[in-house]
This record gives C-alpha cells, structure tokens and sequence, in this order.
C-alpha cells in the first residue's frame, strides 16, 4: 500500500470512530469503494466493529460475503459484532467458520464468543467454549474471565461464576456488576446487595443496576433508599435512572419525587429528547391520576416509539377518559404506527370504560384480521369486561367457551362481577363453581357462591359449600357476610 493510500485509510478510519458514524455509514462504504480499499482486512474489520455496535450486522453480512480469504481479524468482528445485537447463534457459526478453515482463534475471539453464549443462555454451549480457553492457554486475559463470569453468572452458575471471580487478582467494577447482577437474577439479591455495598469503585451503572434489582424483586423502599444515597454520594442519574426509578416513585405514590425527576430530565435534557423518558414520565403521571401532564408530556415529545402511545392510551383507560384513548388509537393508525399486542389491551381496556361495545367487538376481530396478531388472556380478559359491563352475558360466556388460550381467575371473575351487576345468578354460579377450581383456597369464591344459593334458596347447595369449605379448611375471611 502506498503512501496515499495509508493517508486515506487513516482519514476513514477516523470517520469510522466518528460521532456520526451511524449516519454516515453507507457514505463511509462508498468512500472505500472509490479508494479500492474494500480487499482491506485491516480496515473493513474496523466498519464490521461500527457495524456490530449500531445494530448494522446484515449490512456487515452483505461486505463480509465479498471475501473468499477472511483473516482472523474479519473473523472476530463478526463473532463480536453478532455478540453486542444478535442474532447471537451466529457468533457461534463464525467462530465454527474460523475452525474449519483452519484459522487459529486468539485472545480476541473468545471474549465476544462467551458474551453471546451467555446472552443465548446456552450453558452447554458456553462450557464447551470455556475447554477452548482453557485448551489454548487463553484463561490469564481479564476479559475472558470476565467473559466466563458473565456466563455463569447468566446462567445461574454462580458457584462457578464466583470461583473464577475469587481467582483474579484483581476485580473492576464491571466484574462485580455481573456478579452483582447474577446473583439477584438468580434470586440471591441480599448476596448481590452485600457485594455492592463492598465495592470500593461504583460507577451510575453499578447504582442503576442495584436499583433495578431492587424494584424487580418487590423491595422498592430500598431501591428509592438506595437512589437518594445515590444522589447523595454525588452521582448524577442518567436515563436509565430516571426510566428505573419513575415506576417505583409511582408505585409507592412518591408523587414529589417523581416530579423533581421530571423538572431534573428537563435541566439536564433527558426530557424531551430522550424518548425512553418521555415514555417513563407518562407512565409517572399517569398512574399518579394526573393525566393532564401526562398527555402535555406526550404530545412534547418530537419522537414518540409504540410503546409511547401505549403509555398514552393505557393510562387513559386507567383514568377513565376511555373515548380519548379510543380517538389516541385512531390517530396512532394515522401517523402509520404499527400497533402490538399491549396497544390493544388498552384501547380494548379504554373500549371497556367508555362502555363502547361494538367498537372494542371490532377491534378484538381486527387483532388477527388486520394486525396478524393472537389474542393472549388478557386480550380476553378485557372483552369478557367490556361485553360484562355492557350486560351482554350471554356473548361474554360464549367467548370465555370459544377462548383459544385457558381462562384463568381473572377471566371467571370478571364474568362473575358482571353477572351480579347484572343479576344473572345463574351463570355466577357456573362461574364461580369454575373460579373455585382455580382458586380452591381463596374463601371470597365460597362465600359469594354460598350467599347467591342462600339468596336463591337453596339451601342444601349451602350445606354442600360449608362442607367444602371445611374439606379443604377453608376459613371465611374477617368482615365477609355468609350465611356459611
């Protein structure tokens, strides 16, 4: 390679690291191209890298095919590229290329080869690329141990995880977050709550990491203790402190401190331009029974994803504006974005509340019609509501009958909340005798069918519901009515 041509791979090498680089990709492309650079090994494993770290793998797939004789560095962009956005088997199908054709891996390989067999989750497959490093002599490199931790610790292996762990001599932040999260995920989260309270170094992400294993464990107190100890150790959250902390703020009715968050993502420009917090803030408010600031966020924000006007259109049915959330749904097939499944569980939810039954009947027929999607139990679950509240029994038992998934509590409760609005007795019995049989320890199902025979007079079905009642020792709950 001459002089001229090393200049220009050096200025498309820093247009590669660039900041806009995910723009100008194809622009980079055609710049190698013009140079004659496209045989490069060096240089197209560096646009695989970029490729791998902006979700761009099937361009990269497409340059990649173009080499008869790839050298180990192509070779390991690609297993590190399928590593960081999947689809992560083909890491595994590259470093099986490397092999058969007689390329020797090295220190580089086996790192992003362990991150996606933990990603996969595959155990089998991880421990066999563990031989390898062990094999090859590779186990001294702290990123492959660091590699085999993340695979254990993913796998729920954290013996194992933790042996490796205990034999390096020494441990960087990231090393702990993985066993910090492996041993909540694996359901240990005071063992993972006590390594993170020894660290000597955190990072925001070791604290978002603490926080959210916290809250997903059901001890949110701790994960809102541990934000303001966060902040109070002069660590500035970040997005994913605000999107982590917003639900719990919500759920524990932390309403002051939900709103500083949202007056500190505006200062800091998290808000608006940050959709992921656009989406936590209308979901803040609107569980907070604010729905006027929940909507003035949405409509704020310069990009909105699906799961913003999910945000939206549920928490409109959750605050009983069913027909706006309807009207949000119209403009949403508008604006040309596709709705999921939780889009119409909510429009379907909002349907239930503005009592609107032939529209949410159609939508329900449109799932699988129009949208190609299979209704789930709480797609179900929202009809049996929405034909329940509007006194159209018989419809909603047909459906609960023709269901293409099995009915669950919920699904029976709902018809028999309905039939005693409705005061259709009879198919409450048949309801709750089948809601009894999912929930035989739940003492509410006994005394609601004992009271409709009693208030029918049947008072040998009575008899039989206390005999049941004691059979399965059954207690009536304190401050229930019974003539049981």
């Amino acid at each position: 390679m001459n002089r001229g041509s090393r200049e220009v791979e050096r200025r498309i090498l820093r247009l590669l690291h660039g900041q806009k680089s995910r723009t100008q990709l194809t622009q980079i492309h055609a710049h190698i191209l013009r140079h004659h650079l496209h045989h490069s090994n060096q240089l197209i494993s560096h646009f695989i890298s970029i490729c791998g770290s902006l979700s761009r793998m099937h361009y990269a797939s497409l340059i990649f095919q173009h080499f008869q004789n790839p050298n180990i560095f192509l070779l390991n962009s690609m297993i590190k590229g399928y590593s960081l956005c999947g689809p992560y088997q083909n890491s595994v199908v590259f470093f099986s290329t490397m092999k058969r054709r007689g390329i020797w891996p090295d220190e580089f390989t086996f790192a992003p080869l362990l991150k996606a067999c933990a990603n996969l989750e595959d155990l089998e497959l991880g421990q066999g690329v563990h031989k390898h490093v062990l094999a090859l002599g590779f186990g001294r490199f702290g990123s492959i141990r660091i590699g085999i931790v993340e695979l254990y610790a993913g796998c729920g292996r954290m013996m194992d995880a933790k042996k490796v762990f205990d034999e390096m001599p020494q441990s960087d932040v990231i090393l702990r977050n993985l066993m910090v999260k492996g041993y909540a995920q694996s359901g240990n989260v005071d063992m993972g709550l006590g390594l993170f309270k020894q660290m000597g170094e955190r990072t925001v992400v070791s604290w978002n990491l603490m926080i959210s294993l916290l809250a997903q464990n059901g001890r949110e107190k701790e994960a809102l203790a541990l934000f303001h100890e966060m902040r109070n150790s002069e660590f500035e959250p970040d997005e994913a402190t605000v999107v982590t902390v917003l639900p719990v703020c919500a759920q524990l009715g932390e309403l002051d401190l939900g709103r500083w968050i949202h007056s500190y993502a505006k200062s800091e420009g998290l808000y608006p331009n940050l959709v992921s917090v656009g989406n936590a803030l209308v979901d803040f408010f609107g569980k907070s029974g604010d729905l006027e600031t929940a909507f003035g966020i949405f409509k704020d924000m310069p990009r909105k994803n699906v799961v913003s006007w999910n945000a939206v259109i549920s928490k409109c049915a959750f605050n009983g504006k069913g027909e706006l959330g309807v009207q949000l749904f119209d403009e949403m097939l508008d604006e040309g974005v596709r709705p999921n499944d939780s889009t119409f569980v909510g429009v379907l939810a909002c349907c239930a509340h503005a009592g609107l039954v032939q529209r949410g009947g159609d939508l329900f027929d449109s799932l699988i019609a129009n949208h190609g999607i299979q209704p789930t139990i709480e797609h179900y679950g929202c009809m049996v509501d929405l034909l329940g509240r509007g006194g159209c029994l018989k419809e909603a038992h047909k459906l609960v009958k023709t269901m293409t998934v099995e009915p669950n509590a919920a699904i029976w409760g709902a018809l028999v909340s309905a039939c005693r609005t409705h005061g259709e007795m009879e198919l409450a019995e048949y309801a709750l005798k089948e809601l009894i049989k999912l929930e035989p320890w739940n003492s509410g199902n006994y005394v609601l069918l004992s009271n409709i025979y009693a208030d029918r007079g049947k008072w040998e079905e009575v008899e039989k519901v206390r005999v049941l009642m004691r059979g399965n020792s059954i207690k009536k709950a304190p401050g229930q009515s019974t003539v049981v």
